[in-house]
């Protein structure tokens, strides 16, 4: 595996600040964050250190090479499935310019939500979600590049609620998603700390979805058990849990990179960081990225 981050936790930084981070502190890979410029529609999102508008594929090929840093995915988690026909078609068009600047530079992966209209039932997303994603896979197949789809519910904030605003949220729609779009190029980032709070195994999809695992996300959560009994499994997530750093939560570690081991994934695994006990500052941000690293050495060699 080779360790890297996600660029969102540095969105004060530029692109080479970022990359120079990287290399200077013995990251193999950074997933960049390619939002469209403007303001952010939510916290971690609306950072750019690739504008896909703008792109210079010669000086971003030859910083990232000069630096030994490669890219591991590009990242860009919206809503596609959003009930708002414009902000679905908004979003659709930036993934494929997302997915076009990943083919040119190489990168040939794209990471994203599939996302979900939150007042809709599962069976009634997964037909909407055929007809927005096909085309995009198959758009994506043309230009060589794979789609991982991370497996977080987006269910965190009242305005989030009833549905939360990603589908890809259980082994069970994994399966389903796989069904109705069987194209090999469409598959998962996966992170574990999803799973915590759900209540759910977080190890055995390893080995049922090794074939579609094409990134690989290292967050942990910390369940706070005296505040979930205080106001129970139907209150917003964030009552009751916390992102933390990669050992300071309830993911067990040493099982999940034996997992991973186990099913020979040799792929990009990277560190995300929403820890908000390290968001007073920008070194407080680059300290967290540090210590997650630190933490992770034990698995690298």
């Amino acid at each position: 595996m080779k360790l890297g981050f996600n660029s969102a936790i540095l969105g004060e930084c530029t692109f080479e600040e970022v990359i120079d981070f990287a290399a200077n502190n013995g990251f193999k890979c950074v997933e960049l964050c390619a939002w469209p410029k403007g303001k952010a529609e939510r916290k971690y999102a609306g950072v750019t250190h690739i504008d896909v508008d703008n792109l210079d594929v010669n000086y971003i090929k030859g910083y990232t090479e000069e630096k030994g840093v490669f890219i591991s995915g590009i990242a860009y988690y919206p809503n596609p499935l959003d009930n708002d026909q414009e902000k679905s078609d908004y979003y659709v068009n930036h993934l494929k310019k997302c997915i076009k600047a990943a083919s040119m530079l190489n990168v040939n992966l794209v990471n994203a939500f599939i996302g979900r209209d939150q007042y809709k039932t599962i069976e009634e997303n997964l037909e909407k979600m055929v007809k927005v994603w096909k085309p995009i896979i198959e758009y994506a197949e043309q230009l060589n590049v794979k789609i991982g789809i991370e497996n977080c519910p987006m269910l965190f904030t009242n305005d989030e609620w009833p549905g939360g605003q990603n589908l890809m949220t259980t082994p069970e729609i994994f399966r389903k998603v796989f069904e109705l779009i069987p194209n090999q190029n469409f598959g998962l980032n996966f992170d574990p700390s999803h799973f915590i709070w759900q209540q759910m195994d977080y190890i055995k999809p390893l080995y049922e979805f090794k074939d579609r695992l094409f990134h690989i996300h290292f967050k942990d959560i910390k369940v706070y058990k005296d505040r979930l009994n205080d106001v129970g499994i139907m209150a917003t997530p964030l009552e009751y849990l916390a992102p933390k750093l990669p050992g300071l939560g309830d993911v067990n570690w040493e099982s999940y990179v034996s997992a991973l081991t186990d099913i020979r994934y040799r792929g990009a695994a990277v560190i995300e960081v929403e820890d908000k006990a390290f968001e007073d500052s920008l070194q407080s941000k680059k300290d967290s990225i540090k210590i997650s690293k630190n933490y992770l050495n034990q698995f690298f060699a």
